[in-house]
């Protein structure tokens, strides 16, 4: 993919003394007193503002926080806690700066945080009045929010759109490569993993996959409807029947290419959906009506982990199982041990995949970690991000 990036710009001295903009992701979770509860959003977009600080920049920083009424300011929508936390970050004081639009007063060598962009009155939309302002405040436009580049809003789309120049920062940037590498030209065998509780919210991750992937492992949700497909009992579990026809049509899909959806050989149930409820190993043909599929079985779960182990790339968006209850988690560690052990460049996203992996301790083994959730799902959708579209439009 042809963008500009700032890391380039920076080293060729092309940011000192402009105003550069930073479009960051910075929603992150706070508790009921206002305090975050956890800070790796911030944490990612420190690379990106040193950079603009450290090239001699005039640097301004946005995000949004929540989702804000336009207009209309509360104290909750404040992003006063993260200019706190990018203090001590950075190890200087962060000005948070309101109703910015219009003007923002920052020298070379200082930053300022632009208070949550959604406060803006045509920023959902994309209002081009709007953009056309935020493109009037800067010099250079750095887009480092992987999470909101399926959004073209103005921060996003508009500014980039009109901005003497626009590129992409660091994070966004190392999200382009991982994504580029895992799906555009991949070492084979490519073997995806899309685990979830419905068919319906990721059918078209799974037909846009099957065209290109060497092996679809399913789990979850998901898996019991593509078991139901393959003529297998799941007694109550949870399932969606009435999409059996366009589960088979995927199987098919990758059939008529050589490939495969493996289907569970054998699954764990429970008699209830509860952290102690009593778990029992079974082959996949013998689930009684009463039972609920909560897992993965250890011979699935040793075949997979195999494959996966033999896999050139591995895309990974879905727990295999009810992985937060021990009983269940047996699967999702297999899964995720052979991740950390194969040799192959390996792309997770999505928040119930992050939390698999910390709860394995497995950061460090996984080749690259997405910090977008929606973004990263319609990536494996094949569609092509607004954010992407619009800097690779000025980079050409």
């Amino acid at each position: 993919m042809n963008i500009l990036r700032f890391t380039d710009l920076a080293a060729q001295g092309k940011a000192t003394g402009q105003r550069v903009f930073i479009r960051a992701d910075l929603n992150v979770p706070q508790d009921d007193a206002g305090n975050i509860t956890e800070d790796t959003r911030i944490r990612a977009s420190v690379p990106c503002i040193r950079q603009a600080l450290e090239a001699g920049a005039a640097v301004m920083v946005t995000s949004h926080l929540g989702r804000p009424t336009e207009g209309q300011f509360k104290p909750e929508d404040s992003l006063a806690p993260v200019a706190r936390r990018l203090g001590e970050l950075l190890g200087r004081e962060v000005p948070l700066v309101s109703n910015w639009v219009d003007g923002v007063d920052v020298k070379p060598g200082q930053v300022v945080l632009l208070e949550n962009c959604r406060l803006n009155k045509g920023e959902k939309k994309n209002d081009e009045a709007l953009a056309r302002k935020l493109a009037a405040l800067t010099d250079i436009y750095v887009n480092d929010a992987f999470g909101t580049a399926h959004r073209a809003e103005a921060t996003t789309y508009g500014i980039a759109q009109f901005a003497k120049v626009a590129c992409a920062g660091p994070l966004l940037a190392a999200e382009i490569d991982a994504i580029t590498k895992a799906l555009a030209d991949p070492k084979r065998p490519l073997v995806a993993i899309v685990a979830g509780s419905k068919v319906s919210t990721k059918l078209t991750i799974l037909e846009s996959l099957a065209g290109k992937v060497d092996q679809l492992i399913v789990g979850g949700g998901i898996a019991n409807t593509f078991m139901l497909a393959a003529g297998l009992p799941i007694g109550k579990s949870l399932a969606e029947p009435d999409l059996q026809d366009q589960a088979r049509a995927v199987i098919e899909a990758m059939r008529a290419r050589g490939a495969a959806v493996p289907i569970p050989v054998d699954v764990v149930t429970a008699k209830s959906f509860a952290a102690d409820a009593p778990a029992t190993v079974k082959d996949a043909a013998a689930v009684a009506e009463d039972d609920l599929i909560l897992d993965i079985g250890p011979k699935t779960a040793a075949q997979l982990a195999a494959q996966l182990r033999e896999a050139g790339t591995i895309v990974w968006n879905g727990p295999v199982g009810v992985f937060e209850f021990d009983a269940f988690s047996k699967g999702t560690e297999a899964i995720a041990r052979a991740i950390a052990d194969s040799s192959a460049f390996s792309i997770a996203g999505g928040g119930d995949t992050l939390a698999a992996i910390a709860k394995y301790g497995i950061e460090n083994q996984v080749g690259y970690i997405s910090t977008g959730g929606g973004a990263f799902l319609e990536v494996l959708e094949g569609k092509t991000l607004p954010a992407f579209e619009i800097l690779e439009k000025r980079a050409g």
